[in-house]
């Protein structure tokens, strides 16, 4: 139990965020995150991949605690995040809870909610216990266009506050693509010394919406994010990382950007997954 406390509470990545391991038992979590500036929006509006992150380490800290430490190293085979509604300058309080424990996957169900109960995200994610073995031969990613133009947006959205802690640059943000680059940095790092998941989901989740927005076109638009699909296809190495994203189809006010996370310059496959965004124009 000590170990899962230090993992969530000493990764530099959580550090960065405030998360707090509040409660810790057989089957079930608590993780605890004080409202923080640095992890906003424009009117302290909490940025989407905070709270994919808090619902990443909810469950790997489980899985964690379930598998037992022998059972390491961990990465988040499969998540689906649905955001019901925005938090705005509120602390949060994650719930996990284990659906089912395999021989090395483990099924578990976070609930995000503000300190007075608002719904914020709900999540269900299979994560994997390696138990030592190796990760196998990463998938190559192929390259894009290799344009660079960051549009109007792009230096708006490197100047926000949690973007701008993770060091995020858009070298790329129009016609209906995006290319996101991450640099290896302190605050994005896991205890082990590679990228924290939920800094890696971070860049997808950002990479998405900024496909999204290539398409729509810069605007005075309302726009959030309703929902994530992710896989980390391993233990994210540490480097910098790079994220591709494609804007594949729009039905109305909902865009659907599929997108690539890899490590750069070498370009193999971290994570991929879809982000479904909304644009009000």
């Amino acid at each position: 139990m000590e170990d899962v406390r230090r993992w969530v509470e000493e990764s530099p990545y959580a550090a960065a965020l405030g998360v707090e391991l509040a409660e810790l038992s057989e089957g079930a979590l608590r993780l605890a995150l004080p409202y923080r500036d640095a992890n906003a929006n424009p009117g302290k509006a909490l940025h989407g991949g905070v709270a994919a992150s808090l619902c990443a380490v909810g469950g790997q800290a489980l899985t964690r605690a379930s598998l037992g430490p022998a059972s390491g190293p961990w990465h988040t085979a499969a998540l689906q995040v649905n955001y019901l509604s925005a938090a705005i300058g509120e602390a949060l309080s994650a719930q996990a809870r284990l659906l089912r424990r395999g021989k090395e996957l483990c099924f578990v169900e976070v609930d995000v909610a503000t300190e007075e109960g608002k719904p914020i995200a709900h999540a269900t994610s299979a994560v994997r216990g390696r138990f030592g073995a190796p990760d196998p031969p990463r998938a190559r990613v192929a390259p894009d266009h290799g344009r660079s133009d960051p549009g109007t947006m792009g230096p708006l959205v490197e100047s926000l506050p949690f973007i701008a802690g993770r060091g995020i640059r858009c070298e790329h943000m129009t016609g209906g693509t995006s290319r996101l680059v991450m640099p290896e940095l302190a605050a994005n790092a896991d205890t082990r010394g590679g990228v924290h998941e939920g800094a890696v989901l971070a860049l997808l989740d950002t990479t998405g919406a900024m496909a999204a927005w290539a398409e729509a076109g810069h605007g005075r638009y309302k726009a959030s994010t309703p929902a994530i699909q992710a896989q980390i296809t391993g233990v994210p190495p540490g480097s910098d990382l790079v994220a591709y994203g494609r804007c594949v189809q729009r039905d109305g006010e909902i865009f659907f950007s599929q997108v690539e996370v890899a490590s750069a310059p070498e370009r193999m496959l971290v994570a991929r997954g879809t982000v479904v965004y909304r644009i009000l124009t």
